[in-house]
């Protein structure tokens, strides 16, 4: 698994844990070992700014993810096709990431975890739009938070 960060926000992270949750995640989601994905970490500027552009959206958010074409997609075995995925990228904000970790109670390192799982989710298709889509996708990312936690990978 190729996993890329770059960590452009000017606040100290602890990079390894990331690329472990998103090497966990993956893993576990039965994607191609020889898949590639992205991370990158950015200021809250910067993040405002994404967030306007591609979401609409106004201020930061917290995590966003920008896949790569539906068809490069590897979901693992089964799957026809050997060609290694290109996932996309995942783009973080650590400054909002402490914000609302400090509201949720927990480390700002829990809180990157809990959003490098759920970017790694949306690259993989899934989504909380609907009432039913988010039951699924947040509970597969609190079932793949807690198997991280439980083989001790923090």
């Amino acid at each position: 698994m190729s996993i890329e960060i770059a960590n452009e926000s000017g606040v100290d992270v602890d990079s390894d844990a990331i690329l472990a949750v998103a090497r966990h995640a993956l893993d576990e989601m039965g994607v191609n070992p020889l898949a590639e994905l992205s991370i990158l970490l950015v200021d809250v500027e910067y993040m405002t700014e994404l967030n306007h552009r591609w979401m609409d959206g106004e201020g930061p958010t917290d995590v966003l993810a920008f896949p790569m074409d539906e068809g490069s997609i590897d979901h693992g075995p089964g799957e026809s096709g050997n060609e290694p995925a290109l996932l996309g990228d995942i783009v973080l904000a650590p400054e909002v990431a402490a914000r609302q970790a400090s509201e949720a109670g927990h480390g700002t390192g829990d809180e990157l975890a809990l959003l490098t799982v759920h970017g790694v989710l949306h690259l993989l298709g899934y989504d909380h739009a609907e009432p039913d889509e988010e039951r699924e996708m947040f509970g597969l990312q609190g079932r793949l938070l807690e198997s991280w936690r439980d083989a001790g990978k923090q």
